[in-house]
């Protein structure tokens, strides 16, 4: 069974960092999608960053526009780990964030095909 918890939320003060972490387990990790989405009061989720299981996909890593330059995505298969540097954080990037794990994710989409995701981590920015 396809399992993931996030970690590493909390508040913080805007142009301030956060690194978020997504603990994998049941699941070959190396061979899934990752994705870091977030859900902001009386917003839709949205996809914020994204990463391919695999090398030479054109459109990975994926980032949001409004994070891009800000925030990094990695993974370490090794260790079935998935973080999210967030950098320069800002009032507007509070919102409650998930990592998903998927046989195939879009981050433009909002997808998480065959796959799972976490419970979520609060991250407020103070301005």
């Amino acid at each position: 069974e396809v399992h993931v918890v996030e970690s590493g939320g909390g508040l913080v003060q805007a142009g301030g960092s956060l690194r978020l972490s997504c603990a994998a387990s049941g699941f070959t990790f190396g061979r899934y999608d990752i994705g870091w989405f977030r859900r902001a009061p009386g917003k839709a989720r949205e996809g914020v960053a994204c990463i391919s299981r695999g090398e030479g996909s054109e459109d990975s890593p994926y980032y949001a526009h409004s994070v891009k330059g800000r925030f990094t995505i990695s993974r370490d298969n090794a260790k079935n780990t998935a973080d999210l540097q967030m950098n320069s954080l800002k009032p507007e990037d509070t919102a409650v964030y998930y990592c998903a794990a998927g046989r195939s994710i879009s981050c433009r989409v909002v997808s998480v095909y065959d796959g799972s995701w976490g419970q979520g981590t609060q991250v407020t920015v103070s301005s």
